[in-house]
């Protein structure tokens, strides 16, 4: 895999925008290393990137994206792309107003039982896979157009 990607990679492969990109850079949400002024984003950036991106759609707001993200931080020691990039699935649930990190069916069951209100489950590792099977396209073709990118995305 590539060792660094710069803004116009993850604005392509996200589908996020330059000037997001760059709020959350200014914000701290997802810090890219630097070279001179240029924003060179790891493989982990861009998985949380692209996690990020996807529960936006999802219509999460930023604030409880961040509130994800230091709870993963806290209770497991990770990023959040470290967590979703694991041998294990981890998925987000909301009854639409609480987040909870589901890291086992067994623990799937029991929230579900526990909720009255139906439940919108987020596959926090396909972004992640989405992301890295975009970008061994890319390779073996050399490019890909961004129409393709956000047709994909729109299909999951």
């Amino acid at each position: 895999m590539q060792q660094g990607f710069t803004s116009r990679d993850v604005v392509s492969l996200t589908g996020i925008t330059p000037r997001q990109l760059q709020w959350w850079d200014e914000r701290r949400i997802v810090v890219p290393a630097r070279e001179g002024r240029r924003r060179l984003y790891s493989m982990e950036d861009l998985a949380e990137v692209a996690v990020i991106c996807q529960l936006r759609r999802r219509g999460f707001s930023l604030q409880r994206v961040r509130k994800v993200m230091r709870f993963l931080q806290r209770e497991f020691g990770k990023r959040l792309a470290e967590t979703v990039t694991g041998a294990s699935e981890y998925h987000l649930l909301t009854d639409g107003k609480t987040l909870y990190l589901e890291t086992s069916p067994r623990q799937i069951v029991d929230i579900l039982k526990n909720a009255r209100q139906p439940m919108l489950t987020v596959c926090l590792s396909d972004a992640v896979r989405q992301v890295r099977a975009e970008i061994r396209a890319r390779k073996s073709s050399g490019t890909c157009s961004s129409h393709s990118l956000r047709r994909a995305r729109q299909a999951s």
